[in-house]
């Protein structure tokens, strides 16, 4: 027995819902999900199912026979007409009966023969076909009077009738696939999301808006959209730090130092380009200099973008799991939610995710014996004359995180355990709302990402008593910052806007 799902059509009348729930169980199929919302889209329902593939394919095979199983989420034909029916019983029944016929879905019908258009009913429909509205019109021809208010076939006009058509529609501009079957099952995950979040409270108008918000602003930041915030700063005579703050996702961080150049975290996929012309601008030879990563953690802002760059990227075992699995969530006691589960497909897809190559890739020791702060160290790496330690978070916001610290120089890369909020700018913080939203925490487990951060905070705080200096801390968003007197993250330093030019 396997788990199978699929979307129906339900048409509008009385029992619909019914025949198809009773074709699944006739044919011995045990639904272990539906989602139907009316307010949604009346005529699309999403159910999951456990069967034997012998009896999945008879219930698609029935239900497509009836006219009741969805294989396509094209856009349709939008047509919006007024038509003069006659003064008699029945005229609107027979006219709605021939555009039944033709496949069309009726979005409105307004009629009043008290109002300013006693005689004239006026209709807005989508249909299946260009050419099912061809044969519509040509009919409709023979029988009334009619005028033709909008005749759009490209799909851009599409009511609330055909709402998942119309979701489809937009979310084809961001996933760069327009197959109809990959469409569906992804279409499937998002609704299953809402379904979770509606439950949990949530406007399913406010869930889908986050996905196109997402969608729409990651595609609108690239090119000549593109920007950064960067920070340049000197660590020793002969190395310098710079600090990319890409328009979404975590930061890029580069040292620069004679003959070599080392990234820790790469962006989303989407910006490789933008950031390579970014690069090149501050004086970084990438291509040429750059000698390996550090990958802080599998979510797609931080490594999504390493297959760009042909080096060794160090990383621990966790995150290649989370890479190859595709759960931000795998390792974690939310593993098997299904908000984390599609929030990472969604965006893997979105931000173009081109994760470093397995070839590339350079996995640290799971654990170890040594600790700092609490924190394992698991490897010590040279960056241009100073020793980082690698140290293995505790899986607060996600398993396998890194934390990255020098010693001698102050320096440590929080990844996403810590970082200054309050330096993100409002577009920035507008955007990171998103997944906040759609998982309901970045963290994967919230009481350990509490104590992620104080220990943090103690090993920066222990440096500074230690030497008199301040730490920098490096958080995977946000400003390279300092801690005030209150201990509070300010910025340290000038921070340059970059556009290109």
């Amino acid at each position: 027995m396997n788990r199978y799902s699929f979307v129906a059509y339900i048409p509008n009348r009385p029992g619909a819902l019914n025949l198809a729930s009773g074709i699944i169980t006739e044919l011995n199929g045990n639904i272990n999900r539906i989602h139907y919302d009316r307010q949604i889209d009346s005529q699309t329902a999403f159910f999951e199912v456990t069967c034997s593939e012998e009896a999945y394919e008879k219930i698609k095979e029935r239900l497509s026979s009836i006219g009741f199983l969805r294989n396509s989420l094209k856009s349709l034909p939008f047509l919006k007409f007024s038509v003069n029916l006659p003064n008699r019983a029945g005229a609107l029944a027979e006219f709605l009966d021939i555009a039944s016929d033709a496949g069309a879905y009726i979005g409105s019908i307004d009629f009043d023969d008290t109002g300013s258009f006693p005689e004239t009913v006026f209709v807005s429909m989508n249909l299946e076909e260009k050419h099912r509205a061809d044969e519509l019109l040509d009919s409709l021809k023979n029988h009334y009077k009619i005028d033709i208010i909008e005749y759009d076939t490209t799909g851009t006009s599409l009511d609330k009738t055909v709402f998942y058509v119309m979701f489809a529609k937009k979310l084809r501009r961001y996933i760069g696939n327009d197959d109809d079957d990959f469409l569906i099952n992804f279409l499937k995950d998002i609704n299953h999301t809402v379904q979770e979040l509606t439950k949990r409270g949530d406007n399913p108008d406010e869930v889908f808006e986050n996905y196109i918000l997402c969608g729409d602003f990651l595609n609108k930041t690239t090119g000549a959209g593109f920007y950064a915030d960067v920070q340049e700063i000197e660590i020793t005579p002969d190395m310098t730090l710079f600090c990319f703050q890409l328009p979404g996702g975590g930061s890029i961080f580069v040292f620069d130092y004679p003959g070599e150049t080392v990234m820790i975290d790469t962006g989303y996929g989407i910006y490789s380009d933008d950031a390579r012309k970014m690069f090149s601008y501050y004086g970084l030879d990438i291509d040429k200099k750059l000698k390996f990563m550090i990958v802080t953690h599998g979510d797609a802002d931080h490594c999504g973008a390493g297959g760009a760059y042909n080096v060794p990227a160090y990383m621990h075992p966790t995150t290649l799991e989370i890479i190859k699995c595709g759960n931000r969530a795998w390792g974690s006691r939310n593993e098997n939610s299904i908000l984390e589960k599609v929030y990472t497909k969604m965006i893997a897809l979105f931000s173009r995710w081109n994760p470093p190559s397995e070839e590339n890739t350079r996995l640290l020791p799971e654990n170890s014996q040594e600790n700092e702060t609490g924190f394992p160290v698991l490897a010590k790496i040279p960056i241009g004359g100073l020793e980082f330690e690698v140290l293995l978070s505790r899986g607060g916001h996600q398993a396998g995180q890194l934390i990255i610290f020098c010693p001698k120089a102050g320096l440590l890369f929080t990844a996403d355990t810590l970082m200054n909020f309050s330096s993100f700018s409002d577009d920035r913080r507008r955007y990171n709302s998103i997944a906040d939203f759609l998982v309901t925490s970045v963290n994967v487990d919230s009481e350990l990402a509490r104590e992620e951060r104080k220990k943090v905070l103690v090993m920066a705080l222990g440096y500074e008593e230690r030497t008199g200096k301040k730490c920098l801390i490096c958080g995977g968003h946000g400003t390279v910052s300092v801690l005030d007197e209150d201990k509070k993250l300010k910025t340290y330093g000038n921070v340059e806007h970059y556009v290109h030019k």
